[in-house]
């Protein structure tokens, strides 16, 4: 929920693959929103991010089908979306999972061309955390927030934003304090 300023907190991340570095659903039971971008692996994931009182918006990967959620015993209405549109004081957020902005090595100008109302446009899929805000709208990666190639540790984005300003800052948290 927004604050008596006008400023929310947002925890972005991606490529859970079914786990969730405990330091990252830290940051979730904090944030105001939480938005994730794909291959999230299982329904409980969603729910664990959910918590008791936060937004959630997520959107489906590529490795995220229906049938595999249905056969955990989660009906096709539970299935994100493949795209996430969030209004935020300052601007709008979108999020997909980018494995259809293609190719790869323009990534970052498809989904510019594709979102060009947004200011900040998030994908996962490549599981490489990376902040683009060489243009506008910007795009990021938060990088894998479970345990598959993470690239140096499970990582996350948080976003503040308030009607003037936005501030991105990268996390990452390394799998050796990570207890199974």
């Amino acid at each position: 929920m927004p604050d008596t300023t006008g400023r929310v907190q947002v925890l972005l991340l991606a490529d859970t693959h079914g786990q969730l570095h405990p330091e990252i659903l830290a940051l979730a039971e904090r944030a105001d929103w939480v938005v994730h971008a794909g291959d999230i692996g299982t329904p409980e994931i969603l729910h664990r991010l959910r918590g008791h009182r936060r937004q959630l918006a997520a959107v489906h990967g590529n490795n995220d089908t229906p049938r595999a959620w249905s056969a955990q015993g989660h009906d096709a209405l539970a299935f994100p979306e493949a795209v996430a549109e969030i209004a935020l004081p300052g601007g709008v957020l979108c999020a997909e999972h980018g494995h259809r902005a293609k190719p790869a090595t323009r990534r970052h100008a498809v989904l510019r061309a594709r979102y060009p109302h947004a200011r900040l446009v998030i994908y996962g899929h490549s599981h490489r955390q990376v902040i683009d805000d060489s243009a506008t709208p910007w795009v990021a990666n938060p990088g894998a927030a479970g345990r598959s190639r993470t690239f140096g540790g499970s990582g996350c984005l948080l976003l503040n934003a308030s009607r003037s300003a936005w501030h991105l800052q990268a996390l990452q948290f390394s799998l050796g304090d990570w207890k199974k």
